[in-house]
């Protein structure tokens, strides 16, 4: 059976792109956990051009706004890092560190493709030197570039979906060290606690059917998927949050969310992706049940050019 006839797709217009989504999950009993919103943005590219840092500053004063818990951010956080020589790419987590302080909350992180440093020849930047591959980001962020936390009685578990490679820089996979590390966390979660899974590039999407977003599949969607997806089925997954196609889309399958956020910019800081807006999704959490509206924040871009 081929990801079109086990994927079931829902894609939202971009009219309807703030409308809340139905509360989804089995109720718990009331006070058993704890009610709350969070923020999942993704993709801000940040670089100095087109006025991204002036767009994410703007996007990142109305998350703030909400008065949510904490943020999650579903990778590339800068633009091309992994094709930029050391002082750009110092320079350009410099701008993003200091541009993710508008937000002021608690922000956990996804890497991303254009997280990594170095990977790709145009950098000149060989294998083995300081910061090459994910080392820079987890010096930036201090952290790995998969883990897990709690917070309110809910599990939230961050994945790795990017792998250099050298035959064509990267793919999207879950890496068979990071996949034993998955089923022990899982294992080790309660059946009904409920848990929340952030990823950048999807497990489960349609896009395949009706966008040529990315010329290669290996870097559309994680290509071993069908040895991840079938961890979550013992489990009370509420939904995986997913980035990298910067459009707004949400698949179920196997009774599972697969949400896809619409990106921080958009078409690349050149307006509407597929009719998805610059914006990002707010998650409400309310004892045991899920339900997120994608907000947008009024970005203009300087040179626009709409898909």
């Amino acid at each position: 059976m081929n990801r079109r006839q086990f994927v079931s797709l829902t894609a939202l217009a971009a009219a309807s792109l703030a409308t809340p989504q139905v509360f989804l999950g089995v109720p718990m009993s009331k006070g058993t956990l704890g009610s709350f919103d969070f923020v999942f943005f993704t993709d801000t590219h940040l670089y100095p051009e087109l006025n991204a840092d002036g767009g994410c500053a703007m996007c990142f004063k109305k998350i703030r706004s909400h008065h949510a818990d904490f943020a999650i951010q579903g990778g590339d956080h800068t633009v091309d890092t992994l094709a930029a020589d050391r002082r750009r790419a110092n320079m350009l987590y410099d701008l993003y560190t200091k541009t993710e302080q508008e937000i002021g909350l608690k922000v956990h992180h996804v890497v991303g493709n254009h997280d990594l440093f170095g990977i790709d020849t145009k950098s000149g930047i060989a294998p083995g030197e300081p910061g090459y591959g994910t080392r820079m980001y987890e010096e930036r962020f201090g952290s790995s570039t998969y883990y897990s936390f709690d917070h309110k009685g809910y599990h939230f578990i961050v994945l790795d979906s990017i792998q250099p490679v050298e035959t064509r820089i990267w793919e999207a996979r879950i890496d068979e060290r990071q996949l034993a590390w998955l089923n022990h966390d899982l294992e080790s979660t309660g059946p009904d606690t409920p848990i929340i899974v952030a990823v950048h590039v999807p497990l489960v999407t349609g896009a395949a059917s009706y966008g040529p977003f990315i010329k290669d599949p290996n870097q559309l969607i994680i290509v071993n998927a069908h040895e991840v997806l079938p961890l979550f089925s013992a489990r009370r997954v509420l939904a995986v949050l997913q980035g990298h196609l910067h459009v707004n889309e949400v698949v179920n399958f196997r009774s599972i969310p697969y949400v896809s956020s619409g990106a921080v910019c958009g078409n690349w800081w050149h307006g509407t992706r597929w009719g998805t807006p610059e914006g990002y999704t707010v998650v409400s959490l309310r004892d045991g049940k899920i339900s997120w509206r994608y907000e947008t924040y009024g970005f203009k871009s300087i040179d626009p050019k709409n898909t």
